[in-house]
Order: structure tokens, then C-alpha cells, then sequence
């Protein structure tokens, strides 16, 4: 029982941190369009801020507890490839996640140099981590 509400709160953690992860890129592109200093870019600062702080940083920490809780009681998990996979994705989301940060930090002291494209191509990549994460955590091919 205790095993179905941590693998719960995982999955709920982990939809929250996905909805940041595909949203906070999706701000950078319509900020970009926005000129430095104007009334609609401090908008957007106070949108990525608040979207980076309260619900992405939040969702990610209580997706790894939950999921280094769910590893801790199924240790058996540790010798299958399909978790190694997996926890390769994980990280690459993180570091997606941290690439995020520091461009919102970017904008945040009004020093973005990249072109929308830039954010319209970094916004798939959650996208493409999260399918690989869940083919090997349904499917397990290895």
C-alpha cells in the first residue's frame, strides 16, 4: 500500500514538473519578442520566476524523492537496464531543467541573445526525454 501512494505522488510530481518543463521554454520564445525593459517583459520575468520557483523546482525535488523512495523499496530495480535507461533520461531532463534556470536568469537581467528558435527547438526536448522515459519504464525493453 505505502509503495502505491509513493509510485502516486511520483506520478503526480512528475506531470507538475512536465507541465514546467514544456511550458517555461514555450514563455521564452513570446518573450523574446518583447522589448527589454517594457511593461511585457517584466511579465514574463515575473511569470518564468514564479513558474521556475514554485511549481518546476518543487516538482522535480518531490519527483526524486519520491522515485529514490520507490527505488529504495524495489531494489531488485537496480540490476535492470531498463532502470539505468531510465535514470539516464532523468538526469538529462535535470540538466534541461538547469539550462532552463539559467536562461531565465538570463532574461530575468535582460541579457538573452538567442532568437526564438532557439527556445521553439529546446521546448521538443523535454518532450523527446519524457517519451524515452516512458517506453522504458512501460515497455522495459532491457
Amino acid at each position: 500500500m505505502l509503495y502505491d501512494w509513493i509510485k502516486a505522488l511520483h506520478v503526480i510530481s512528475i506531470i507538475a514538473w512536465m507541465a514546467g518543463l514544456l511550458y517555461l521554454p514555450r514563455l521564452f520564445v513570446y518573450h523574446c519578442q518583447a522589448p527589454a525593459g517594457s511593461e511585457t517583459s517584466e511579465t514574463f520575468k515575473v511569470m518564468e520566476r514564479r513558474l521556475l520557483r514554485a511549481i518546476m523546482n518543487p516538482a522535480m525535488i518531490a519527483a526524486y524523492v519520491f522515485g529514490i523512495a520507490m527505488i529504495v523499496l524495489t531494489p531488485e530495480w537496480m540490476k535492470q537496464g531498463w532502470l539505468h535507461a531510465k535514470l539516464l533520461f532523468v538526469l538529462l531532463l535535470t540538466v534541461s531543467h538547469m539550462m532552463m534556470a539559467r536562461w531565465r536568469r538570463d532574461f530575468a537581467e535582460d541579457r538573452n541573445t538567442r532568437p526564438q528558435r532557439f527556445y521553439r527547438i529546446a521546448n521538443e526536448v523535454p518532450t523527446l526525454l519524457m517519451i524515452g522515459i516512458v517506453i522504458f519504464v512501460i515497455v522495459k525493453p532491457f
